[in-house]
Formats: structure tokens, sequence, C-alpha cells
């Protein structure tokens, strides 16, 4: 089964998505299922992961809602309150959901780059094992300190990193990215999206070699088995011109370097977020 490890759903409210900018506008509109399935299809993808891009216990319902309506969403990454007295009345309520795998938070966003080691936030990561449930890394280069930090002091929990950490794409900045990455990358409950780098470049102006450097640094790090493709769809849209587009970034680059398809476009995907693939009696090849 080819998944896609990465993308969002949202219907579109000022007050509910402050961080899509005027610079954003184009992605300032509804995008949901009906609206991802035909890219689904047209790249040859069986299913997706839907990733909260909201904090709220509510975006947990409205993910849940649209898994429920549509096979084709084969899991979700939602949010709770890391640091809440009610953490484990939410994680067990959510935990009920099949479908529910994971949970982020905007970590890229919170002013202090150690927020990830405050002692509520660490005492909240330490439960999610008791509900087997994941933990998406959502980071910039500057905060990959901490999270190296967090994922060393929980060697059994599940960790994923976001958008290879979101390097800067367009100025080609590598260096310091590369050695905190390579650092992360030595622990082995850490896997790696390989998602959201074209808005890390000039949008609508990179050439496919832009991300050459960095697919390097990030393959070789974690290896065939701990990397899964995700498109980052719609945000993706904002720099580039389709969906197809994103995905044949990392088919191609992959098949360049003789890695598995079917781990890095699927197997891992479904690995990590504990997906039976035989239940679904979906392709898993293409």
């Amino acid at each position: 089964m080819l998944l896609d490890s990465h993308q969002h759903f949202w219907v579109y409210d000022p007050q509910d998505f402050p961080w899509i900018s005027d610079e954003m506008r184009t992605i300032r509109r509804d995008f949901l299922p009906q609206d991802l399935a035909p890219e689904l299809q047209a790249a040859g993808y069986a299913g997706c992961i839907a990733v909260q891009a909201r904090q709220s216990l509510e975006e947990n319902n409205f993910l849940l809602g649209l898994a429920a309506e549509n096979d084709f969403i084969k899991g979700v990454v939602g949010w709770v309150d890391l640091r809440s007295a009610e953490l484990d009345s939410q994680l067990r309520q959510y935990a009920a959901f099949p479908k529910f795998k994971g949970v982020r938070h905007v970590v890229q966003d919170e002013p202090d780059d150690s927020f990830m080691l405050l002692e509520r936030f660490t005492e909240g990561i330490a439960r999610l094992s008791a509900y087997n449930l994941t933990y998406d890394l959502l980071v910039f280069p500057r905060q990959l300190p901490a999270a190296i930090q967090l994922v060393r002091q929980f060697p059994e929990q599940p960790f994923v990193l976001d958008h290879i950490a979101k390097p800067d794409i367009k100025n080609q900045q590598i260096e310091t990215w590369k050695a905190l990455l390579q650092e992360l990358a030595r622990n082995a409950n850490v896997s790696c999206k390989l998602s959201g780098m074209v808005t890390e470049a000039a949008w609508h102006q990179w050439e496919k070699s832009d991300f050459d450097p960095f697919l390097d640094v990030v393959l070789d790090a974690f290896g065939e088995d701990r990397l899964m493709v995700g498109s980052d769809w719609p945000v993706c849209l904002l720099a580039a011109d389709s969906y197809s587009d994103v995905m044949h970034l990392v088919e191609e680059k992959i098949g360049q370097k003789n890695f598995s398809a079917a781990k890095i476009l699927g197997g891992n995907a479904c690995a990590f977020y504990n997906i039976n693939q035989s239940l679904h009696g979906l392709k898993s090849e293409r």
C-alpha cells in the first residue's frame, strides 16, 4: 500500500488558522477528503495520514469524523495537551478510536526552544506509550538540540520528525542542520518524513537539484527503514504546481539511491502508525 504519511484537512476560518498569512492566501479555503482523493488516485497512493492543523480537541473529533467516512484516511495524528492534568482522560478517550495513531504539538511556534524539555511536557510524553501512541516532532533546526535530548530521554517511544526539520533550502543553509539531523538520526526510535520541503525552497521557482544535498543527508542518516514520504498537502500547493510534483521529488530520489520504494512510499508509515495493510485489500506495489 502506498501511503501519504502527512497531509491536512480543514474548513477554513481565519480565527482557527491565523498562521495562514496573506502570503498564503491561495490556501485560504476548504480542503477536504473529496479534494484529496483524486490527487491520491492520480499519483498512485491508496491512503493517507491526516495530521492536526489546529491545537484543540475539536480538531481530533473533526479528523476522526472524516476518517470514519473515508476509508482512504488510514490514520489520524491529533493533538492533546500533554501538560494537562486531564491528559490521561484525553488519551483514553481518543486511543479508543483505532484510527487515532499519535499526537503532535506545534513546537515550532513555541518561543522557548527548549519547550519540549519542560517537566510537564516530558511527563506527558511519558504517558503516550501506555496508549500505544506515536509522537510527531514539528521543529525548526534551532529546536533540534531539544529534540535530540527528548528522544534520548524516551528510547522506547516512537518519534517521527516532520518535514526534515524545515532547513533553509531556499538559501542552501545546510551545515548546522546537517550535523544536528545526523545526531538525531543516531537514535533508533526516530523516523523521518520526507515532506514539507518545497515550502522551504523558493516557491514555484525551485529546481529538483535544490533538494539533492538535503535529501542526500536525510537518506544517508535514516536509511530506507526509517523514512516515509509525505505530501504536506494542501500546504505544499503554496510552492508546487501539483500534488504529484511533490511526491515525484521523493520517488525519483529514492530511485536514484536504489532505496526500497515499497518501504519509503508506504511500508514504513504503515509499520510506524500500526496500520495493517492486509485489512484493506489495497495494492502493495505500483
